[in-house]
């Protein structure tokens, strides 16, 4: 869906809400399907569940997306530290645990 659309729904007596067919046909939210709630400072975000291979497919675009460098070959990091590895990665500095 492209367009942001804002809807006002009524909450049952037991918490529950009804996700408007058009909704769930669009965001393939099926009848005993799952979803995801996301509480935020604004309010609530209703998320579909995602499959499996749809996972596995976002996880391998980021990967594509975020490699850096050639892959390593069988004995080239024995003498890396996986550890300073992730630290220069991410940005952590090495401090002084006292």
């Amino acid at each position: 869906m492209n367009r942001c659309y804002t809807i006002r729904l009524k909450v049952g007596p037991k918490g529950q809400i009804v996700i408007p067919k058009v909704f769930r046909e669009a965001y393939g939210i099926k009848e005993g399907g799952e979803v995801i709630v996301e509480p935020t400072e604004k309010g609530l975000i209703i998320l579909p569940k995602k499959s499996r291979e749809g996972l596995i497919r976002e996880l391998l675009e980021w990967k594509r997306k975020n490699a850096r460098g050639k892959p390593a070959k069988l004995g080239e990091l024995k003498n890396v530290s996986l550890e300073d590895e992730f630290d220069e990665v991410w940005g952590i500095e090495n401090e002084a645990v006292p």
